[in-house]
């Protein structure tokens, strides 16, 4: 099975929306607690709020919202290896939200990169890295991310992604969490 990375529409809010919950569940209840997980999911991927994402998206140069998803068959069919045919909110393996960063419009900072986990280890979050640097190269010079600090997917996703950790910042997602801030030129 091979994967397609293209951009958002509104017609992936629901699926982007299962992926960021699923991912977070995976990442932070350990650390943050499955009810605040769920608070903090449907407070940062509230649906009206990610579509309003990919219009804003769709609509500038500066910005980017993707998803990947397997390709089809020549049918129009998508099916995992073992031949399950994928529905609806299964279809989005990863997605990406980049915007310029606030402070240095010459920084692509992405503010969502997630993979689902049952996806975690099979390149998917890589080949989803390489498209957007591909694509930002043009416009920016350097890409950031931040990763909490108790993330140790993402912090090993970043430190094999050949980003350097800059900095450390306070969150506001509970007492004592911060998380790493990683660069890396383009």
């Amino acid at each position: 099975m091979t994967d397609a990375v293209r951009r958002a529409t509104t017609d992936d809010v629901l699926a982007i929306h299962e992926t960021a919950r699923k991912s977070w569940h995976a990442a932070y209840d350990d650390v943050l607690g499955t009810d605040t997980v769920d608070s903090v999911v449907d407070d940062w991927y509230a649906l009206g709020d990610l579509e309003s994402a990919i219009t804003d998206a769709s609509s500038r140069d500066d910005v980017e919202f993707v998803v990947v998803e397997p390709d089809a068959d020549t049918d129009g069919v998508i099916t995992e290896s073992d031949g399950d045919v994928l529905t609806g909110l299964q279809r989005c393996r990863a997605f990406a939200h980049v915007v310029p960063w606030p402070e240095d419009a010459a920084v692509a900072y992405l503010a969502r990169f997630y993979v689902r986990p049952e996806s975690w280890g099979e390149g998917v979050g890589t080949a989803l890295l390489e498209h957007l640097e591909t694509t930002l190269e043009e416009s920016f010079d350097r890409i950031r991310l931040a990763v909490l600090a108790d993330n140790d997917v993402g912090i090993s996703f970043a430190d094999s992604a050949k980003f350097e950790r800059v900095g450390a910042r306070k969150t506001d997602l509970g007492d004592g969490l911060e998380e790493y801030v990683y660069e890396k030129s383009l």
